[in-house]
Parts: structure tokens; C-alpha cells; sequence
């Protein structure tokens, strides 16, 4: 038994971080027992413990417990957790965690050139030690970018710091322990970048749209054996000289000259600079780090002449090269996702010109970009015509967090699916969810962010990164009385959309519902308040109570869905107001929820009352009195058989699949219905159905794009045409992660793993297999720790299950098509093998729809044999036709196939099994 993990705010060991709040949880592994009998928590400033700052004990949330504690500026604090379980072993583990400056004044100064040289600045000051040093901490930010150096070693390793805000509400500082860097005679300067702050930035490609000068503020602070402190802090002694980079900004790439004398014409005083020092704020956002190593592929040479650099996958991040060239020499590297015609192309980029320059100055060097990012699979290299395939590295970036999910399954296309959405996550979770990494974009949209983050929540432990994107939420919130931004930073702009705006209930409740803290929960509890009670007093101010539609404000609605007014409609069509009541609905029963675990008595009973109206309200306008939707589209049903917004739910399962029906078995949904589609399918007892639209491999379908060599998910369900060509829509990404988010089906029902409550201390393991996977294997690596679930189909027939349950967890286990009785179990590893109810090697029957079957050619054939009727009937059978079933064509009685027919068919169907 052993603690394996502590966190703090979701985060092991922070340095130089917001506690505010302050949440502690672990995990722990290997327990002989099966429950925590008890648990203690205690705080010390000295790792010894001889003075203990705070202490609980008893049955303590391992989940999350809220520490109240007065934390001082610049101090280690040790924390020391010992559990106990029911069979008395025990685990103690001792941790820590290090305060930033808190609310302590600034004794540095904001500094930064006297004057645009027309190169990116360093600035820098000299500094001797000589005595021996105890430690030594770098609390330092700049603006737009910066990079430390000590000694000509860059301090830390992380990039593009001090990562994307709202600059004018505050800046991170970040926290560096820099005690190895330190020596008799030291440098320390800081490199300075463009980045969101004065770069090219937002929808419209401002210029410094939050200001148009360089600066830095830091505090070295060197603590010796003696006890004695001493500051090194940027004032007017500091100096400046130019750099090598030239050009650099988030859309548009770098510009580096290695033949500039970096030193000529440049050399200064820095300024001291009259800016705001009470907006700056230990960090919240987690590191943002240079991840996996990607080798070149293939070396592609166009038919234009091109050199073309593919590295197989779609990411976000740079390159890096060894750079052995004769001085004045130019490599030009520009990036795209995809090729037409076997040429280079990034015309989907817009006004992004996406471009790393490095002009050589004769010596070798190992070379990357400092202050920009690229997405891309491909690079046309310029200059270097015989780059090979050794010299260059492709170097992934993304916010530095835990993978927490593991999926693999025998069907190949949906494994590429499930890296496809992975790697979504990955390119586009840069300290905030972007919407995509290529394009001169790169926002982050809210109502992407929602859609995918219980997907995201199971791919990854995204607690500390949507608690920075909350933190940006509640900051533009405060800015617009309520409202929620469509994206952040908000640069100005308004918000109050649906589904969008209801990022600020929808994703605290994924982490509430996939973490389990209540303690951590609170913290987002005014963010939420505040966004219903906005739309609240919006609906009020139209319709003279808060109980109204939603109605009379600028909605998305189902954005991009394929059921618009025309193909490329940028909304689908379903009523907007009655997307965004329905949402609005949720969003008070959220609240109203959560303030009822958070013991706001009085809070929950309004919200849970109005949220009551709301609904009521919603079954009057749209509703017949026989329970039947007016809106029908795949998205309205959807939507209310997600939230629960009917009076029964049967009628609206049974118009979902006549509305299927006639759309011919294809998904019609946008950003609203698609990213939930087969997981309320699965919900309501659909799961065979759910499979169908997951496995769909044409236009629109899922696994469209993986066969088109999609290595992530794009933005639109054909962004890229049958033929290879790019759709020419305005608004066309390749790495788009919304509709990555059926992972969550693949994780909670091919899988079976869901949480039953919040967080994963109780469980349901139900996995629904299916033919076409043939095989699943999933360990989700929850807080509670690991789950797993695994299912094989047997050559005989028989299944196969594995389930994993966590230490001081319960599960309740239904295995699939079995009549054995749902078993309660705790802690443990179980398996069964067993004879299911189902034929589960089976692949067709008569409810198989024959569009399927006739994709299987040897099936097909086989089919065509049984009757001459049924072979008539297929042969001049039409789209709409080719979507019935054996059994719907049987009971046409001017088709001339007969049941007995059927009978033969079913017979000779059934004897078609899967193959392991």
C-alpha cells in the first residue's frame, strides 16, 4: 500500500502557484485492504514537522479537501498524508508545495528597451556570489514572451511563457528554482518575444492589441546558509542589446539572422516603464512544454519543384535542426496540413503566413523557433535541397498534463479515430482550448471547449488546465455583467450564446462529475450563479419573468450542422431558441444542484424551482400534449433526451429514429448534437445504433476522415472532399477537436466506465461489445484511481471481461448479455468468460440494414442468392431503399420476398460470424 500521488489544485509539487483555493487529494495504489478506514492531513513549514500549521484527520475525501490555511509569501510548505485502511495497513507519503509572491510589493521595476530597434531585445545585468548559497528563486514575467537565461542556460523548460491571458485584467509571474544555475560570476538576461500580448492576435489580426512595448519584471532572490537574503531585481542598472530574432509572432512564424551583430547600434540602458504592477499574479496555468519527438516520414518532392517534409502526423509545435551552413545562407520553412495534387498548400491558413526564416551566421548549431507555433503534418523547406529525412525533428508542444486514458480495440480505423482525437487535444490545448493551431485564429472558444471536455476528461487529468480556463472565464465575466464571452480572451468582444456561454456550468459540471471534489467544484460556484443569472434577468427584461424562453440575443445554434438551408449553411435546422432554453434549463439545474451539495439550501430550492419553470415552459411551446417534439431534427431530439426536457421519453426515442430514418442513417448534427450523438444513443438503449453511426465510413461520418488519412479531427464532417481536395467553405481546420468528443461513448459505453455519481469512488461497469470492435481494452487512470475494463469475443462465442476497481472504491458490475444479476463489488480485479445471450461473433442479421451488408462483397453475393424477389428488390433498390432491413422489405408485401425468404436469409446471415 503505498500513496502514490498528491496534488495541490490538481498539480504534484507546484512551484510559485494561485492557491487560492487551496485543494489537496491523492491516490492511492497497491492496498492489501479494500476502503480507507481513515485518513490525516498535516501541514508544516519544515519538512521535519515539528510545527504543524494545520491538521484534520478522520474519514478525509481523498478526492479533494479544502485547506484553509494563512499561506505566507515565498515559503515551502511540507504536507504529510497517512491513510489507514479497513484491513489496518497504512501509507504515509510527504510532499510539498512553494508559495510565489503572494501579495508581497515588487521591489523590481518594469523595464524594457528605450526604443523599437527593429530587433526582438534582451535585456541584462551581471551579478557576483560569494558565499555559499542555500537556494535561489526567479520570480519573473514578460511581455509579450520572454526566455531566461543564467549563464547562457535557459532557466527552466518551458515555452512561450508567460503563456495567454486577458493582459489587462492580470499577467503570471512564474516561479523558477534556479539554485543549480547560480555560480561565482553570473549573467542574467531575459530574451523578449511579440506573443499574444503586442503580436498579430484575435478574429480581426490586431497589432498590440494589448500593448506595443517590451518588458520584464524580475526578482532573483538568493537565500544563503548564513540566513542572509539579498535581491537582484530589473531596474534602471540593467542594460540591453538587440537579438537575432527579427520577426516573430503567433500566426505569422520567426525570423531569425544569425549574420546580425547583435551588439552594434543596440547597446542601452533599459527604461524603466510606467506600468501596472498590481496586475501581476502567481501563475495558474500549468507548464506549457515541449512534448513528443516527431521524425520526418518522408521527403516529398512536388511537382512544382518542392522539397516537402512529412512527419505523418497533424500537431501543433516546431521543428528543430542541426544548422551547418555558410554565413548569409537563408532555410525557409512554411507549414500546412494537408497536400493537393502532391503540392505544398496552406491556403486554409488565411491570412496566417505560417513561416520559420533562419539566415545562417557559418557556425553549426542546433536551431527552433523561440516565440511562435505552427500546426502541421507537412513543411516545404526552401534553401536545403538536400534536407533528408535525419536532419530535421518535429517537436509536439502542449500543456503539460497527465494522460489519464488508454483505448485499443480490434478495428483498426477506430483506433486511428481515438489517436485522431487525442492528438485534437493535444494540438489544441496551449494553455487555453483553442479552437485549432494553424489558422490566424487560435481562440479560446467556450463552446468547443464544452463539447469536448468530458471527452478531454478522460483522455487527460484537466484539472489544472480547466481551472486556468475558468479562471479566464470568471475574469471576462466580470467584465460583461454576467455574460460569457464566445471566447477568451474576450478582446472587447460580447458573448451571451448559448451552449457557448453554457461553458461556465457545463464544464465544472464534467469536472465535478469526473473528479468527484465538491471542495474544488465551489470555487466555480459564482462563475456559474452569475451566467444563469444573467440570462435569468436577459429573459426577465423580455418577457417580464426569468421562467421565459430564451430568445431575442445572437445565437451559434447547431453550428456547421449538415441540415441547414443549404450545404454550406453555417447553422443547422434546429430552432435556435429552443437550443438555448433547453440549455439554459440545464445550466439552473446545474446550479441548483451544486448549491445543494454545497449546502446553500435556500440557492438550491430557487434554482431547482425555476429550473422547473423553465422546463415546463419548454413543454408548452414545443410540445404537443401527447409528448411529441415540434422541432424535428436529429439535434432537438437529442438534446432532449440528453437533459431530460419531455414528458416521455419513449415517444421522443421513437421520433429520433424515424428522424434518422429519413435521413437515410446519416448524421445530420452540428457542434450541439454531434459531440453527444452516440453517447445518448448508448443512454437510451441504442448502443447497436450508436455503433453504426461511430463505424460509418461515408460522408458524413466519423471514420470518413480516417479514410482520407485524417490523423486528427477536423472541422467540418467533409473538410476534405472524396477526391482529396480541400472544401473550398471559408473556415476549414484539420485539427478541429469538437467532434472528437464521441470518445466519450468509446470510454463510458464500448468501454463500459462511467462514473456512478462524482468522481469515480462509485462506478458502473457496463461495456456494450460489439462485432465490428471484436476486441476493447481500457484503463481510464482516474483520481481514485486506475479502472479498467477489457472485453474479448471468443472464437466459440464465448466473451471475455476484465474489470479493475480502485482501492476505497465500489462498483456495481452488468456484464452484457448476461442474465446473471448486476454484482456490487470493491477493490479487486475480476473476470468472467462466459456464454453470452447474443452471438456477439455475428456480424449481420435481419435487422441489419442491406447498405451494410453490400459493402461486404462477399456477403453481398452470398445475399443475392437466397431469393430472386429479394435480389430484384436490392438490385434496383435506391439510397432510401438500401437503408431498410431484411425484415422492413419482408413486410412490403409488393416486393414479392417472403417471410420465408427472410427466414433464409436470417439463416444464412447468421452463419456469417467474426473472425478473431
Amino acid at each position: 500500500m503505498q500513496i502514490a500521488k498528491i496534488w495541490f489544485n490538481g498539480v504534484e509539487e507546484p512551484l510559485g502557484y494561485h492557491f487560492t483555493p487551496l485543494i489537496v487529494s491523492w491516490l492511492v495504489e497497491g492496498a492489501a485492504g479494500e476502503m480507507q478506514a481513515s485518513a490525516s492531513l498535516q501541514i508544516s513549514a519544515d519538512p521535519d514537522f515539528t510545527e504543524i500549521l494545520y491538521g484534520r484527520a478522520g474519514d478525509l475525501d481523498s478526492l479533494g479537501v479544502a485547506v484553509e490555511l494563512d499561506l505566507q509569501p515565498r515559503t515551502t510548505y511540507f504536507v504529510r498524508i497517512d491513510v489507514y485502511s479497513d484491513q489496518g495497513s497504512h501509507a504515509q507519503a510527504v510532499s510539498r508545495f512553494e508559495t510565489g509572491k503572494l501579495a508581497e510589493p515588487w521591489e523590481a521595476e518594469w523595464i524594457g528597451p528605450q526604443a523599437d530597434s527593429g530587433v526582438h531585445p534582451r535585456l541584462l545585468t551581471d551579478f557576483a556570489v560569494h558565499k555559499p548559497l542555500a537556494r535561489a528563486r526567479l520570480y519573473i514575467t514578460g511581455l509579450g514572451l520572454y526566455e531566461a537565461y543564467l549563464n547562457g542556460e535557459k532557466v527552466g523548460d518551458e515555452v512561450l511563457t508567460p503563456l495567454v491571458n486577458n493582459y489587462d485584467a492580470f499577467i503570471q509571474v512564474q516561479t523558477y528554482d534556479v539554485t543549480r544555475q547560480i555560480g561565482g560570476q553570473n549573467e542574467l538576461s531575459i530574451l523578449l518575444g511579440n506573443g499574444w500580448y503586442k503580436g498579430r492576435f484575435g478574429l480581426q489580426g490586431e497589432q498590440a492589441y494589448f500593448g506595443s512595448r517590451f518588458a520584464a519584471i524580475a526578482e532573483l532572490i538568493l537565500t544563503f546558509t548564513d540566513g542572509e537574503e539579498r535581491k537582484i531585481t530589473t531596474d534602471q542598472s540593467w542594460h540591453c542589446t538587440g537579438s537575432s530574432i527579427i520577426e516573430s509572432g503567433i500566426y505569422d512564424g520567426e525570423l531569425i539572422d544569425r549574420t546580425i551583430d547583435v551588439n552594434a547600434d543596440t547597446e542601452g540602458q533599459a527604461d524603466i516603464l510606467p506600468m501596472d504592477k498590481s496586475k501581476l499574479m502567481d501563475r495558474i496555468s500549468p507548464p506549457l512544454r515541449l512534448q513528443e519527438m516527431l521524425p520526418v516520414q518522408k521527403v516529398l518532392h512536388s511537382p512544382a519543384g518542392e522539397t516537402i517534409l512529412d512527419f505523418g502526423q497533424n500537431f501543433a509545435g516546431w521543428l528543430e535542426f542541426t544548422a551547418d551552413f555558410p554565413a548569409g545562407h537563408t532555410v525557409r520553412f512554411e507549414f500546412g496540413e494537408i497536400l493537393q495534387n502532391d503540392r505544398f498548400y496552406n491556403d486554409n491558413y488565411g491570412t496566417a503566413t505560417a513561416g520559420f526564416t533562419y539566415i545562417s551566421g557559418g557556425s553549426r548549431e542546433t536551431v527552433t523557433p523561440h516565440f511562435t507555433y505552427f500546426g502541421f503534418r507537412y513543411v516545404r523547406v526552401t534553401g536545403w535541397d538536400s534536407v533528408t529525412k535525419e536532419d530535421v525533428l518535429g517537436r509536439a508542444i502542449y500543456s503539460d498534463l497527465e494522460r489519464t486514458g488508454y483505448v485499443e480495440t480490434g478495428n483498426a480505423k477506430l483506433n486511428q479515430l481515438y489517436s485522431n482525437s487525442l492528438w485534437g487535444l493535444k494540438s489544441n490545448f496551449l494553455d487555453m482550448p483553442t479552437d485549432c493551431p494553424q489558422r490566424a485564429e487560435r481562440l479560446g472558444w467556450t463552446g468547443d471547449a464544452q463539447v469536448f471536455a468530458p471527452a478531454a476528461s478522460y483522455h487527460m487529468d484537466t484539472r489544472a488546465f480547466y481551472r486556468k480556463y475558468l479562471f479566464d472565464m470568471r475574469t471576462e465575466q466580470l467584465k460583461l455583467g454576467g455574460s460569457i464571452p464566445n471566447y477568451m480572451p474576450a478582446m472587447g468582444t460580447g458573448g451571451g450564446a448559448s451552449v457557448w456561454g453554457d461553458a461556465a456550468t457545463l464544464i465544472p459540471a464534467t469536472l465535478l462529475k469526473n473528479y468527484g471534489s465538491v471542495a474544488e467544484a465551489a470555487q466555480y460556484y459564482p462563475l456559474m450563479k452569475d451566467w444563469v443569472d444573467y440570462l435569468g434577468f436577459r429573459i426577465e427584461d423580455k418577457h417580464g419573468t426569468r421562467a421565459g424562453l430564451n430568445d431575442g440575443s445572437f445565437q451559434f445554434g447547431d453550428w456547421l450542422a449538415l441540415d441547414g438551408a443549404t450545404p454550406s449553411s453555417f447553422k443547422g435546422g434546429t430552432d435556435d431558441t429552443y437550443i438555448a432554453t433547453v440549455y439554459y434549463y440545464e445550466s439552473l439545474r446545474i446550479v441548483g444542484d451544486l448549491s445543494g451539495k454545497l449546502g446553500r439550501a435556500e440557492e438550491a430550492e430557487h434554482y431547482s424551482r425555476l429550473a422547473g419553470a423553465v422546463k415546463e415552459k419548454l413543454l408548452f411551446e414545443y410540445y404537443t400534449p401527447a409528448g411529441r417534439l415540434s422541432v424535428d431534427t436529429q439535434s432537438a431530439y437529442i438534446i432532449a433526451l440528453k437533459f431530460a426536457v419531455c414528458t416521455d421519453k419513449q415517444v421522443i426515442i421513437n421520433q429520433l429514429k424515424n428522424r434518422i430514418k429519413r435521413d437515410l442513417y446519416k448524421i445530420r448534427c452540428g457542434f450541439v448534437g454531434a459531440p453527444i450523438f452516440c453517447q445518448v444513443l448508448a443512454e437510451n438503449g441504442m448502443a447497436d445504433l450508436a455503433y453504426d453511426f461511430l463505424l460509418q465510413e461515408d460522408f458524413p461520418g466519423w471514420l470518413y476522415a480516417v479514410n482520407l488519412g485524417a490523423t486528427t479531427i477536423w472541422e467540418r464532417w467533409n473538410s476534405v472532399l472524396p477526391d482529396g481536395s480541400m472544401n473550398p467553405a471559408g473556415m476549414n481546420s484539420l485539427n478541429h477537436y469538437s467532434y472528437g468528443a464521441v470518445m466519450e461513448f468509446v470510454y463510458e459505453y464500448a468501454a463500459g466506465i462511467r462514473p456512478d455519481g462524482n468522481g469515480f469512488r462509485k462506478l458502473l461497469l457496463a461495456p456494450q461489445p460489439h462485432a465490428r470492435l471484436g476486441r476493447l481494452s481500457c484503463r481510464y487512470k482516474s483520481t481514485a484511481g486506475t479502472v479498467g475494463s477489457s472485453w474479448s469475443i471468443l472464437d466459440d462465442g464465448q466473451i471475455h471481461c476484465r474489470f479493475e476497481v480502485p482501492f476505497n472504491a465500489e462498483a456495481t458490475i452488468i456484464l452484457p448479455y448476461s442474465d446473471q444479476e448486476p454484482v456490487n463489488v470493491t477493490s479487486g480485479i475480476y473476470e468472467y468468460t462466459y456464454q453470452p445471450q447474443k452471438d456477439l461473433r455475428t456480424i449481420y442479421d435481419l435487422d441489419t440494414r442491406v447498405i451494410h451488408i453490400k459493402k461486404d462483397e462477399a456477403a453481398f453475393e452470398q445475399l443475392l442468392t437466397v431469393d430472386e424477389a429479394l435480389t430484384r428488390f436490392i438490385r434496383h433498390a435506391d439510397e432510401e431503399q438500401l437503408n431498410m432491413t431484411i425484415r422492413e422489405i419482408s413486410g412490403l408485401f409488393f416486393t414479392g420476398v417472403t417471410q420465408e425468404a427472410a427466414s433464409r436469409a436470417a439463416l444464412l446471415l447468421s452463419g456469417l460470424k467474426l473472425s478473431n
